[in-house]
């Protein structure tokens, strides 16, 4: 089916259009609602980090509770996740300095300005992905793998993620990348992703899938932010895992095996967390607080003057 349309509206006038593709699950693991091509190979980016975490979970990664939902996170560089990250690294006997991710400010604006007028640079575990690296190093730790090299393809940590990733999603890795912070970025179908982000909240109790899952729908913050939309949906909804991705890719699931990935054609950022409250809905999963997220509000001189909104789902 065609993609959906996302119409960017001020004063009244629309001056621009995203398009987004949609494939939403059904709680009998049917298809609810599938828009654009779903089945060609997509980038879900960030939205791969539960299956990254679930694969070092399985290899011995000793984490649980917030600093499990770090290591699946792309989090705003709020203090709290700072401290988290270095407390993964204290943990396996290294510190920030082992990380390979990029030197970066916290994606927060206050804590961007805080790490500005304390430290007046950019560095490596301010970067969003830096929960992730942290995780890495100390999986690697535990199975005595070297830490040097730990983001390339042929190490063994990246062999065992592209192995859970094609088990979970239930296909073939078709093409390797390199994601924002230098990690691989495994190429499947936004269907695949669906599918495995449903096996992952439908896995039973205590086992690493289910770990995952429950980590990251018990401490939302600790996955994104304090003020990101992944949060404010997941506080919204018990039982509903969400992850973002770079260039607008969603993935969600909830307890009850309702699934999706959303993906915006042109990578824009403003129509993502519209499509993604549109497609929680045509899967049958709502809540009041959805209201203020299914539009994005623009701005004219600091007052709001118009809207980013689904024109037809």
């Amino acid at each position: 089916m065609s993609e959906i349309v996302v119409e960017v509206v001020r004063s009244g006038f629309v001056e621009s259009v995203h398009r987004a593709r949609v494939h939403v699950i059904g709680a009998d693991g049917s298809p609810a609602l599938v828009r654009g091509d779903t089945a060609s190979l997509a980038s879900p980016r960030s939205a791969m980090k539960p299956l990254q975490a679930l694969a070092m979970v399985r290899a011995g990664l000793p984490l649980e509770g917030e600093l499990l939902a770090l290591a699946a996170a792309s989090h705003s560089g709020e203090p709290f996740h700072v401290d988290g990250a270095r407390k993964i690294l204290a943990g396996a006997g290294l510190d920030e300095s082992f990380l390979r991710c990029p030197e970066d400010l916290p994606l927060d604006e206050e804590a961007s300005r805080q790490v500005l007028r304390q430290y007046g640079e950019a560095r490596r575990v301010f970067m969003n992905c830096s929960g992730k690296h942290a995780a890495m190093l100390a999986t690697c730790v535990v199975n005595g793998w070297p830490v040097d090299g730990y983001p390339h393809p042929g190490h063994p940590l990246q062999r065992a993620i592209r192995a859970t990733v094609e088990e979970l999603t239930g296909e073939r890795v078709a093409a390797t990348g390199v994601d924002g912070c230098g990690a691989p970025l495994f190429f499947v179908s936004m269907a695949a992703v669906a599918r495995a982000f449903r096996r992952l909240t439908l896995a039973p109790d205590g086992t690493p899938e289910r770990r995952v899952a429950d980590a990251m729908r018990a401490h939302p913050e600790w996955t994104s932010g304090t003020t990101r939309a992944e949060a404010l949906l997941m506080r919204a909804v018990p039982g509903l895992l969400v992850k973002s991705g770079a260039e607008a890719f969603d993935a969600f699931a909830d307890a009850e095996g309702r699934a999706g990935a959303v993906k915006i054609v042109d990578g824009g950022g403003r129509a993502r967390v519209p499509v993604t409250v549109a497609a929680l809905r045509a899967a049958g999963i709502d809540a009041p607080e959805f209201a203020g997220l299914a539009t994005t509000p623009l701005f004219g001189g600091g007052v709001p003057v118009g809207e980013v909104r689904v024109h037809a789902a």
